[in-house]
């Protein structure tokens, strides 16, 4: 080994901080935060990628996740922070980590990120409703209930449980009837967000959807984005 690729190979004083992009889709919507946590813990280290570790007695990877999903909901656009402490090319990264998972949980980007991940605003969702109602109204119908103030819910918090009315979370939403119900809707993100599954309740109470075993949903994010609607990067 040369000096130069010995120099190349040499930890960094101050680690890189590197921002991932992956999808969570398929089975993985069933597996928890703390689950996704520690399989990405083994993703990184079987991937060889050069990640920075904490000091001390139990040292492991530094990582920060965007907005944890809830079970039962998938992503396209998922986000974790690292740190890396020798330089490799973001191309690399991705086929390393890609090399280790499946297609459920593929890597999209790899970058060294500006912007802080509590600057995330908002969360898009596309909720699909398979139905065997023939209501050629439903879509209306859905679409005043998320529309029309109040639409009072019962919130729990790590305060308690407390009535709000939840088109305070909302910024946006639309409705289409095809095969399916389709609903896309801009949430609050952060602190005091929105769990879509609010919604999908308050379609079941509210006007009797989902009451039927032949009947089922899925909820997928599909974007995140600054408080003045841009993409977040």
């Amino acid at each position: 080994m040369s000096a130069f690729d010995k120099q190349k190979m040499k930890p960094l004083k101050d680690p890189i901080p590197m921002r991932l992009k992956f999808r969570k889709v398929g089975d993985l919507q069933y597996i928890s935060h703390l689950d996704l946590q520690r399989v990405m813990s083994r993703i990184i280290v079987r991937s060889g990628i050069p990640a920075w570790y904490t000091q001390g007695f139990n040292p492991h990877a530094k990582m920060t996740f965007a907005l944890p999903l809830s079970v039962g909901t998938q992503s396209i656009c998922e986000f974790i922070d690292i740190k890396i402490d020798r330089e490799i090319p973001t191309s690399e990264i991705l086929d390393r980590l890609n090399a280790q998972v499946t297609e459920d949980m593929k890597f999209s980007a790899a970058y060294v990120p500006t912007t802080k991940l509590a600057q995330i605003a908002w969360v898009s969702y596309e909720i699909n409703i398979c139905t065997d109602t023939s209501d050629g109204t439903l879509a209306d119908k859905v679409k005043g209930l998320l529309t029309t103030r109040p639409l009072i819910m019962k919130k729990r918090s790590k305060s308690g449980e407390r009535e709000v009315d939840i088109l305070d979370y909302f910024k946006s939403v639309t409705v289409e009837q095809g095969e399916t119900l389709t609903l896309r809707v801009m949430l609050r993100a952060g602190e005091g967000s929105l769990n879509p599954e609010m919604i999908v309740t308050a379609l079941r109470d509210r006007l009797g959807l989902l009451a039927t075993a032949e009947e089922s949903y899925t909820i997928m994010r599909t974007g995140v984005y600054f408080e003045d609607g841009r993409e977040f990067e």
